[in-house]
């Protein structure tokens, strides 16, 4: 089976830098979560069952490297977000 680092080409590097800044304090593709005062993920965790939240973490991850190409945004950077972020709630 497929790892989440190999389908989504996550270096070393990336990993380790992703150890030292949480996925919280970026946003990919604008400000306009940022300006919202609190992300609408960390509504998600508070609302969702922790299954529930990875399960959104790994669809979107998911849905992001997909479409990356298509829309002329940085989709594969946004996969890399989702998979910090999962990374940070599985520990």
């Amino acid at each position: 089976m497929t790892t989440l680092k190999e389908a989504f080409d996550i270096t070393e590097d990336e990993e380790e830098a992703w150890k030292y800044v949480a996925a919280n304090t970026r946003q990919v593709g604008g400000d306009h979560y940022k300006k919202l005062g609190i992300e609408p993920w960390e509504v998600m965790q508070a609302l969702l069952t922790h299954e529930e939240f990875v399960g959104f973490l790994k669809g979107s991850a998911i849905k992001y490297a997909m479409r990356q190409g298509l829309k002329g945004s940085d989709d594969a950077e946004k996969a890399r977000h989702y998979i910090q972020k999962l990374k940070e709630v599985q520990g």
